[in-house]
């Protein structure tokens, strides 16, 4: 029998997005395109920090957020798969895309010498009076 190719994770570190968004973003496209079909294994966590030489926190996060959005689910002693829930192409676009804006808009405002939390203020200023107002 033969096993079906593992799934592998690039990193684009000069982007400007977070790693562990870089992984989301990459199942989420994934599983909408269909590369990633439903019950198709994931790496396990050590093996993706293994990979891509980063901590296994940022990947444990990434993996804990894809579970939140039911992307995919986690079975103790077994592994992580990919659910057979659809994501919607244009969704997984979407929030790619919104990643990547934020990433721009962040090294932006760094090169200009504001920090993230200068930024966000900023943004929520920019809000409407709904969203200021539950703060």
């Amino acid at each position: 029998m033969i096993k079906p190719a593992q799934f592998e994770f690039r990193l684009d570190l000069a982007s400007g997005v977070p790693v562990y968004r870089q992984i989301i973003d990459q199942v989420l496209l994934a599983v909408a395109t269909g590369t990633l079909p439903g019950g198709r294994q994931l790496p396990t966590v050590r093996q993706v920090a293994v990979d891509l030489a980063i901590n296994p926190n940022t990947v444990l996060r990434a993996y804990r957020e894809l579970e939140i959005r039911g992307a995919i689910s986690t079975q103790q002693g077994i592994g992580t798969f990919v659910t057979a829930q659809r994501v919607e192409v244009d969704q997984a676009e979407r929030d790619l895309r919104l990643s990547r804006l934020a990433a721009d808009c962040a090294s932006r405002a760094g090169a200009e010498g504001f920090s993230v939390v200068e930024l966000l203020e900023r943004l929520k200023e920019l809000g409407p009076a709904e969203d200021r107002r539950s703060e």
